[in-house]
């Protein structure tokens, strides 16, 4: 069996990153980013990459949405679907969703958790909090999968059922997943689905030498799906809903007006292009979101971690790869094959990971992805031939190497709600928030039910699968697992 050209079990030294002082808020984001698979593997990939960058800029609006990935999409999204359905409001709904680069720079999998971390989550919050944790997971990937099947979307979005194996490369990891499998069967919750793997049982069916647990789960393509929910929403705009997109437009501030000011509008943003007016803003910038939040800024908030992807080629068909998902080494490691178009065709694997070899920092408060991690690379590259002996060729270089940032909690949850509820706007000036929403690390349906109540005059309820952790008002504790 080859060595593993990763280090095992760095979960703990990585959670270090929030025991120390970092106040420095997010820059923007970089507008010269590396080329990404989804985004750049054809002349097609995103046909709305510079929507609205050019022209006049709207300068009016009822809700202003940053960021028009999968979160300030999926809001926008909701919001349509809101006003078409059932909600009456006193007048039409102006929705701007404001991008400071090209549409949506979205990757990863389609995978609810199953049990991963159960018991850590019932030893900390209970078994009925940590359930919300696995029922909101089910609730947004069967939304999203609903969506995708009944607008007849499958094909287009490359949605592709293959379910995800989790391998187990530790004894640790072994114990872990017995742990969180035994705290969610005391608890009640359905593992459906959910099978253990042998060693010799992935070993005979996937040529791999460790046990593993396989969980249902799907691949898709999330630059595509986004821009597909984009597109539904745009075409419900009418008498009652509008919808616009401006790409290549940052907003580098925000002034909240004064009352005694004429202003028909409680805030002013500001961008390169000129200034838009607007009632309510939506933080959907996920790792960026302390450069216009500050008070998120630092490890109680929301800290960017730098993570690097490769596409690289597998020397056998598909036939011997298979068409799950992958993950493993606690979740540092994880990829999956695109969908092939002949049974002859070698598959392309999207692989990312190896930050375990830039710690200790492991690429913590790294807010650019204009260039890659020389060591993060060689690791990724090594990677696949080590795991999956004889399919991929030792030394083959990637067909394509980028970055991207993500956004890490010290619990490993979201935040989800009014920016003017977090803790950390207590002791500040509170009004300047009022009005301003952020959805980090979540889609956007828990706030745009928020807005809409708070626009109908309304009482938003909580939805029984969401966790009453994620939202802004509660008080946020340490780490648990991510």
């Amino acid at each position: 069996m080859a060595k593993l050209p990763v280090s095992l079990n760095e979960w703990e030294n990585q959670q270090k990153i929030f025991s120390k002082d970092h106040t420095k808020p997010a820059g923007l984001p970089s507008p010269n980013p590396t080329r990404s698979f989804w985004a750049h593997s054809s002349p097609d990939a995103n046909p709305l990459a510079r929507e609205g960058s050019t022209g006049r800029l709207t300068t009016d609006a009822d809700v202003c949405i940053i960021g028009s990935g999968i979160t300030g999409v999926g809001v926008a999204y909701h919001l349509s679907e809101a006003v078409e359905t059932n909600m009456a409001l006193h007048s039409p709904l102006k929705v701007v969703i404001l991008e400071a680069r090209d549409f949506c720079r979205n990757g990863g999998h389609l995978t609810p958790a199953a049990f991963s971390e159960f018991h850590a989550r019932t030893t900390k919050y209970g078994p009925e909090e940590a359930k919300r944790s696995y029922a909101m997971e089910d609730h947004t990937t069967s939304l999203l999968v609903r969506l995708i099947q009944e607008h007849g979307w499958t094909d287009g979005v490359d949605l592709v059922h293959g379910g995800h194996v989790e391998l187990l490369f530790s004894d640790l990891e072994v114990e872990e997943a017995r742990q969180d499998r035994e705290a969610a069967k005391d608890a009640g919750w359905s593992l459906e689905g959910v099978v253990a793997l042998s060693k010799e049982e992935v070993e005979a069916t996937f040529g791999v030498h460790y046990p593993a647990v396989k969980i249902p789960g799907y691949n898709v393509w999330p630059l595509k799906l986004v821009t597909k929910l984009y597109q539904r929403a745009k075409t419900r705009a009418g008498p009652s809903f509008d919808l616009i997109l401006h790409t290549h437009t940052p907003v580098t501030a925000i002034e909240k007006e004064q009352v005694s000011t004429n202003a028909t509008r409680a805030y002013t943003l500001s961008t390169p292009r000129g200034t838009i007016a607007c009632s309510r803003i939506v933080h959907a910038t996920n790792a960026y979101a302390s450069h216009l939040l500050p008070l998120l800024a630092g490890p109680r908030g929301i800290v960017p971690v730098r993570g690097q992807v490769i596409a690289t080629r597998a020397s056998v068909c598909m036939d011997q790869i298979k068409t799950n998902g992958w993950s493993g080494n606690e979740g540092f490691e994880y990829w999956f094959p695109r969908p092939i178009k002949t049974i002859n065709e070698r598959p392309l694997i999207i692989l990312g990971g190896g930050r375990e070899s830039a710690s200790p920092a492991f690429e913590a408060y790294v807010d650019d992805d204009t260039t890659c991690h020389p060591k993060v690379g060689e690791t990724l590259r090594a990677f696949l031939p080590a795991v999956f002996e004889g399919k991929f060729e030792p030394g083959r270089g990637p067909e394509m190497e980028w970055t991207g940032i993500m956004a890490y909690t010290a619990i490993g949850d979201p935040f989800v709600g009014p920016v003017d509820k977090l803790p950390a706007a207590q002791g500040t000036d509170v009004a300047h928030y009022t009005g301003q929403f952020i959805a980090a690390g979540y889609s956007g349906h828990v706030v745009a039910q928020m807005l809409m109540a708070e626009l109908a005059g309304t009482v938003w309820v909580q939805p029984e699968w969401l966790p009453t952790r994620y939202l802004t008002w509660e008080e946020r504790g340490t780490t648990v697992r991510n």
